[in-house]
């Protein structure tokens, strides 16, 4: 009998907030060591933490893009643990009472279940190759805003895990309450994992924690999955241990920790955190909501005629779609747009740091110029690369760079009556049946008149003159 897979995920977002979750120091990332900290980060005596309103409505405009169900009134608790990088000696964040519950996430028609999300910080971060033969600290990540997004095991591969986070990643993305950056920690994913036969109760689960990347998170669970099939199949018991994933190997750090091994209670210091009294309604977070990923690409296909395939692409990110959009909006055709989009236009984004350098006008009336048969589309590649760094127009730039197409029937019939005179036995065999000749002729002309014929004349004087006696 084959073995099941079972995946559930925690998923830590720094929130897109200037300063901290419970103090005014900065959030900002790359600062000197220790240099963003203040009494109440630091956890020193007397020191009061006060809630930033802008992470709560972060977070509650999160949990209504999940369809969580968001509580008017959420508890902060005390998560009690020792270790170098966390001052206070215990963690600030929710247990029994999280600021929302339920929700769900789609990925390829199946829901994996949100159990909850509730806020916290972050603590600090240990560093190991600071100073030779010790670790060193730095307290500027302590008391950062974080929301943790926890999944019911729902999740049944690491394929489907990477899926999730994708999907997860870009609507957090697009409702920008995180920039989702993981080289800086922005988003990282603790990973719960155990096997069963199919049917029977759920296995002993495993963690691997802090991953940065989705590809460590996939490589990480398929070998969490090997070491407990290699236990179970020898007859081991599966111990609760917590890993993690350094340099793609796993590493066993502890014994896990449950709940009760935190002693969660209340948060003496903070009341219930009450929506109203910050000024935040559910009700209009919703309305506040941008148009969301999947549904984005659903209007595209219905709306501009794409393939699946192209709406994904294009509504990856909102600065794609918007993009995208705008040159529909100029006059382009929806699909020849979203060519250029996916092709020309994003690569040379990705080549400048996410910035699209010719605006959705400019491209609109590069991709007229091409229908019009004025710029072939190889040369247009070209112009494009052209106004991308100067002010010119396109047509300025197609005339500067001397690629406007020839549309002349005497200068392009010149062309034809001089590659056919050079060239006599193909011509017999053309003649003889070797229709793919034609396409030799074709580059020929194309290479006399330095690409500026225009191919459909072209082809259409060749057929004309090679079917004549």
């Amino acid at each position: 009998m084959s073995w099941e897979t079972v995946i559930g995920l925690e998923v830590h977002v720094q929130l897109k907030t200037r300063s901290k979750m419970f103090c005014a120091c900065s959030t900002t990332f790359g600062d000197p060591p220790n240099t963003n900290v203040c009494p109440v980060c630091l956890g020193l005596p007397g020191a009061l933490p006060v809630p930033n309103q802008a992470a709560v409505r972060l977070a509650v405009r999160a949990a209504i893009a999940l369809d969580c169900t968001v509580h008017p009134t959420s508890v902060f608790a005390r998560k009690n643990y020792f270790y170098p990088d966390l001052p206070k000696g215990y963690q600030i964040s929710q247990f029994e009472q999280p600021l929302a519950t339920g929700g769900g996430v789609d990925i390829n028609g199946k829901t994996i279940g949100v159990t909850r999300l509730h806020l916290e910080e972050d603590a600090g971060k240990s560093l190991h190759d600071r100073v030779p033969g010790m670790t060193a600290v730095d307290f500027n990540r302590c008391g950062v805003p974080l929301m943790e997004i926890v999944t019911e095991p729902d999740l049944r591969s690491s394929e489907e895990a990477r899926r999730y986070l994708t999907v997860l990643k870009q609507v957090l993305e697009y409702l920008d309450v995180s920039d989702c950056n993981m080289e800086e920690g922005s988003l990282r994913v603790d990973a719960n994992l155990s096997v069963r036969r199919p049917g029977e109760p759920l296995g002993t689960k495993q963690e691997v924690k802090n991953m940065n990347s989705f590809a460590a998170v996939e490589r990480a669970l398929d070998k969490l999955r090997d070491v407990q099939l290699t236990a179970l199949q020898a007859g081991r018991k599966i111990e609760l241990t917590t890993y993690t994933a350094r340099e793609g190997e796993l590493r066993a750090m502890r014994v896990k920790e449950e709940s009760h091994d935190y002693r969660y209670f209340p948060d003496p210091d903070l009341p219930p955190l009450n929506l109203v009294w910050y000024g935040i309604d559910p009700a209009d977070e919703r309305a506040a909501l941008p148009e969301l990923p999947a549904a984005k690409a659903a209007r595209f296909v219905s709306a501009y005629g794409i393939p699946t395939y192209d709406a994904g692409v294009l509504t990856a990110n909102r600065t794609i779609a918007e993009y995208y959009e705008a040159g529909v909006r100029a006059g382009a055709a929806p699909k020849d747009v979203a060519n250029w989009v996916m092709g020309p236009a994003l690569q040379d984004a990705n080549e400048n740091g996410g910035v699209f350098r010719v605006a959705p006008p400019r491209l609109a009336a590069l991709i007229a110029l091409v229908r019009e048969g004025v710029v072939s589309l190889q040369a247009a590649k070209g112009v494009f690369a052209e106004i991308a760094l100067s002010d010119r127009e396109p047509r300025a730039a197609a005339e500067r760079l001397g690629v406007l197409q020839v549309g002349d029937t005497a200068q392009l019939g010149a062309w034809v009556d001089g590659v056919l005179a050079a060239h006599p036995e193909e011509q017999r065999r053309y003649r003889a049946g070797e229709g793919k000749l034609l396409a030799f002729f074709m580059g020929q002309v194309m290479k006399a008149s330095r690409g500026k014929a225009d191919p459909k004349a072209v082809q259409d004087l060749l057929r004309a003159a090679l079917t004549q006696d």
